[in-house]
Order: C-alpha cells, then structure tokens, then sequence
C-alpha cells in the first residue's frame, strides 16, 4: 500500500511530525505498563519541568519553558492532579492563577522515571542518528525558524529565499579565493602565510585529497560564503577559511556553514572539531561558544598560523 504522506514531500510536514510523535508517545505509554508504572508519555514534559524546579510553578511559565500551549499544559495539570502527583494551590502572588509542584508520590515516582527515561533516550538516539548524525540540532533549526517567522506569516508575506549550503564543485573553486582570500589578505595588511597562499589557491588538494571538506553558502543566485573543513587525523577536524560577505552577515550564514561542518563531523565519526582565532573577532567568538566550543590549548597535529591568538574545540 502506497504511503500518501510520503509522496507529499513537505506539504505533510505537520502530518508526519504528528505521525512521528503518536508512535512514540504509544510506545512510551507501553514502557511505563510493562513497568508497572502509572504514567503516560505525554506527560513527561510537564512533570520532567516541575521535577527539576525548586518551587512551584504557574500553568504559564510551564508553557514558556516548553513551548506548549496553555490548553496542553492545563489539560496535563488535571491528568497529574487525578494521579495525586501534583498538588495544585493558588497562586499567593496572583489570585487569577494557580501554582502547582510535585507531591511526595511525585517525587518518589522520579527514582523509578529516571532509568527508563535513560534507556528512551538511548533508543531514540539510535533512531536519530539512523536518520542523521546531527538531527536534534536539525529540529532546534526548524523550531527556530517556526518561533522567528511561523508558517503564517511565511505564507503572508510570501516565502523567503532560502540559504543553502552546497558541497565543493569545480565552478566554486574561484568563490573560495575571491570570498576568504580578500578578507584575508585584509586582515593581515595584504601579507598572506605560506599556508594560506597554498590552500586558497589550491582547495582540493588542501582539504579535499586529504580527506576534508569545502562548503559554500549560496543565497539569491550567488556564493556568499565558504568555509573549509581541515581534517587533523582520524577522529577530529579543523574548520578554517570561514568567511561571509559583509552585506550577506548577519542572516545566520556563519551559523548555517558551521553546522554544516558538525554535521559531516558526525557523519565520519569524528570527537572533536577545532577552530583557529585572533581577538579581532569578539562577535564570532560569541558564536563560537554559543555553540559549545571552549578554549582549549592547540593539538599536536594541528598547524597554527602565526596570526592565532585564540585555539578552541568543540567535543562532539
């Protein structure tokens, strides 16, 4: 039998999300019978907030942490209070609402919750990494995107052009000079290390016979940024050369080409991905550690520029 949802590409967006999730709240709610527990997957949300909260807390600030309705939230409250794992009080601080936190039952519950929460986890991770090694940062993306510009007002307004991220072709090799070749021979007052001189001029040989990568950023018909992906040894990378147009900066370009690079990290394996720095750069630094890069000392296996002032690595 042919499934419909799947030859309708993205207009079932919302249909196999939904799909997707009844599977595994059915298959949740199954775990907790076979362990003689009484609770339903769709509560986890709410109960895991109020678990790890050190007072009680208000239907709408439950909502705000989760991203759930106020409807969901409130409907959740009445399944806990009837279990008699919540106790549900008025607000002191606002008589228009209540306020509710685990009972003694709720918390005793945790002990039992705990383990098989962990084995849920490792099952979905198996099913994540089956669709792609990098798919919880994929659906942060798409809830980002949904929360700064919903569905709605995409249809509105009419659909934005996307920013796609392309792997190396032979037509893109002169992008790289033109795009991290300028920049660079700016910042260092037009004196280019021997390194750069070799990579920038040579993309395939520098990265891509050694076993790296090279992406690019295309927007509005043109190549608007680049980034290499060096490969140090077996189990960890490099990303070098990223660099974005400055009238195309600001659109989450650097953001979307850094991902891309965690991403085929993932793919092959890999633990750790570096970066090289100068202090020049306070607002990519920001970003560096917004997405989970620390400042680490420099590997043996890494060649630093003479211009590095700053070494950082994200374990993946």
């Amino acid at each position: 039998m042919t499934d419909v949802l799947s030859t309708l590409e993205h207009l079932s967006g919302a249909s196999r999300f939904r799909r997707v999730s009844e599977k595994l709240y059915v298959d949740g709610d199954q775990i907790y019978q076979d362990a003689g527990i009484s609770f339903k997957a769709s509560w986890f949300s709410v109960y895991y907030v109020l678990a790890k909260s050190d007072t009680p807390l208000t239907v709408t600030t439950i909502a705000s942490r989760i991203g759930f309705t106020h409807i969901t939230v409130k409907n959740v409250f009445r399944e806990l209070e009837s279990e008699e794992l919540i106790i549900i009080k008025p607000n002191p601080l606002d008589k228009r609402s209540k306020i509710a936190g685990l009972s003694i039952k709720g918390l005793q519950l945790l002990d039992e919750l705990e383990p098989i929460w962990q084995a849920f986890s490792d099952a979905l991770g198996s099913v994540f990494e089956a669709a792609h090694p990098n798919f919880v940062n994929m659906m942060n993306r798409i809830d980002d995107e949904i929360h700064s510009l919903p569905i709605y007002e995409r249809i509105k307004q009419g659909v934005p052009l996307s920013i796609q991220i392309l792997d190396y072709r032979p037509e893109f090799k002169k992008h790289f000079y033109t795009l991290a070749g300028k920049c660079l021979l700016g910042v260092l007052d037009g004196q280019l290390e021997t390194e750069d001189k070799f990579s920038l001029r040579n993309p395939v040989k520098a990265y891509l016979s050694t076993g790296g990568f090279v992406f690019f950023a295309h927007y509005k018909n043109e190549v608007v940024g680049c980034v290499a992906l060096k490969r140090l040894d077996d189990k960890s990378f490099e990303f070098d050369k990223l660099f974005i147009k400055p009238n195309y900066r600001g659109l989450g370009i650097a953001t979307r080409l850094i991902e891309r690079c965690i991403s085929r990290c993932k793919e092959n394996l890999a633990k750790e991905l570096w970066l090289q720095s100068t202090l020049s750069m306070p607002q990519a630094h920001r970003l560096y550690l917004k997405l989970g890069f620390n400042d680490r000392q420099d590997p043996p296996q890494m060649l630093v520029y003479d211009r590095t002032e700053r070494i950082m690595c994200l374990d993946l």
